[in-house]
């Protein structure tokens, strides 16, 4: 039997504002447990809201770059439900009227490109955690989170298979990078998302039960995530049972999905306006000074790098696919006349060694202000391609700076011509039936006589120059 797959992703992405959405406690990162929470986030009674603005601008840039519409009126709800997280017993969100509605953005799966239409982006706050391996047989609550400003991105059903999910929540990664909107830190909690997947036989035109997995933060996980429900969905179907319409968590020890509760509809919150918040309008101004705002966008940047910079269009891909690398490409390009010479290093060894650990670029020791010295050092022939080579190795390690390991191991090119012709003599003198099979037409033996000058100095000669010193003593 054939069986079509239907996949929609819930993303919730932590917007970077200093404050949370509805109060001036801190949003940030890694403080004791309990420290960053305002009287609002504890609900205590008598307290009341107010709305970030910088909250309300983050959303609307997001918006304006999926070519969504703007509500420039938004209003806040209050979602019912008793979790130990959730002091308030309640989630204020925006259900009704949402600040960003019908966007879309374009996903890459096996060279195929395909618009993925996104339903509502819209703000809301984000819960406490519970923390249960602290404290034997009892649950810890850090409050630190709620209350933390959240834009969760709505996709339509629309997503045929793990990949194109996993394709998905990467372009929505990277624009809220680019955007400056959300950090992407998913090893942080920042971005996270909630996968509905149903299947359905090919014919059928109305969708199958649908099986939401609850806070995927990794893209391995996703894939594997889904990829296993569309499994046990098929044997539950062919077995002749019934999906159950529930959530369910993805275990990524076992990598299965286990049932948590059974699925809640709108009306199991018992949504109503907030009493506490008026609406939100946004000015036609403040409208205008966010579109006028808007920062290069990725794909403009990969069509730039192509247009103006003459970089392969495979190499503005993989360097526009992060925030983070377009970074190290731009400021590392003011240290060398030679911008394709630092796409190279960032589309070869650079991304062999992200492929090597598989992590992404923000995980890794290497900064844009070291990269920038590496390249630097190459262009200024301090150092060989193939000393540099290793020094980025050890500044994968170690995090180094590049200077002090040139310093350290005595990794500086030789220049001195007299130096390398001596050098380079010995040799030519140690090599007589080289020299000979050369002279009568082997000319591909010259790589060999640079291969053992370089070997002589340990690969500190700068190749040019002995390349020079060999031609002159062996023509």
């Amino acid at each position: 039997m054939s069986w079509e797959t239907v996949i929609g992703l819930e993303i919730h992405a932590q917007l970077s504002t200093k404050s949370k959405l509805f109060s001036g406690g801190s949003t940030k990162f890694g403080a004791e447990p309990n420290t960053h929470v305002d009287l609002i986030d504890m609900g205590l009674p008598g307290v009341l809201p107010v709305a970030n603005k910088e909250a309300f601008y983050k959303a609307i840039r997001f918006g304006l770059a999926t070519g969504a519409n703007i509500n420039q009126t938004s209003s806040f709800d209050r979602k019912n439900y008793f979790y130990p997280d959730l002091p308030k017993g309640y989630q204020i969100t925006q259900m009704t009227k949402p600040i960003v509605e019908k966007g879309s953005i374009k996903i890459t799966v096996d060279n195929s490109e395909k618009i993925i239409n996104i339903t509502r982006a819209h703000l809301e706050e984000d819960a406490g955690k519970s923390i249960h391996d602290l404290f034997e047989g009892e649950t810890g609550v850090d409050l630190n989170r709620a209350g933390t400003p959240l834009l969760e991105i709505v996709s339509e059903p629309e997503i045929s298979n793990a990949k194109e999910a996993v394709a998905y929540f990467k372009a929505i990664r990277q624009l809220v990078t680019f955007l400056d909107i959300c950090d992407g830190n998913m090893a942080q909690g920042s971005m996270r998302c909630d996968v509905n997947v149903s299947i359905k036989k090919s014919d059928d035109k109305e969708l199958g039960t649908r099986a939401e997995l609850k806070n995927i933060n990794s893209f391995k996980f996703i894939e594997k995530a889904i990829n296993y429900e569309i499994e046990r969905q098929i044997k539950v179907i062919e077995s002749g049972e019934s999906v159950v319409q529930e959530t369910r968590l993805y275990d990524s020890e076992k990598n299965e999905t286990r049932s948590m509760r059974s699925k809640e509809e709108a009306n199991d919150y018992r949504y109503f306006p907030c009493p506490d918040l008026l609406p939100v309008v946004i000015s036609n101004k403040e409208l205008q000074e966010i579109k006028n705002n808007l920062p290069e966008l990725p794909e403009e940047k990969e069509h730039r790098y192509v247009k103006e910079i003459n970089l392969e269009e495979s190499e503005a891909k993989i360097i526009s696919s992060s925030k983070t690398m377009a970074n190290m490409f731009e400021e590392a390009s003011t240290k060398t006349d030679d911008a394709k010479l630092v796409a190279k290093w960032l589309v070869g060894d650079v991304s062999a060694l992200l492929n090597k650990d598989n992590i992404d670029i923000d995980e890794s020791n290497l900064t844009s202000e070291n990269f920038g010295i590496l390249i630097e050092r190459i262009s200024d022939s301090t150092i060989s391609g193939k000393i540099a080579k290793s020094v980025l190795e050890e500044v994968w390690k170690s995090g180094s700076n590049v200077d002090k390991i040139i310093e350290t191991k005595g990794l500086i090119q030789i220049q001195d011509e007299s130096v390398l012709e001596e050098i380079a003599k010995k040799v030519v003198e140690s090599n007589p039936s080289q020299v000979t099979a050369y002279k009568g037409g082997k000319d591909k033996l010259f790589g060999f006589f640079v291969g053992q000058v370089m070997k002589e100095t340990q690969g500190k000669a700068n190749p040019q120059t002995v390349n020079d010193i060999l031609k002159n003593i062996l023509d």
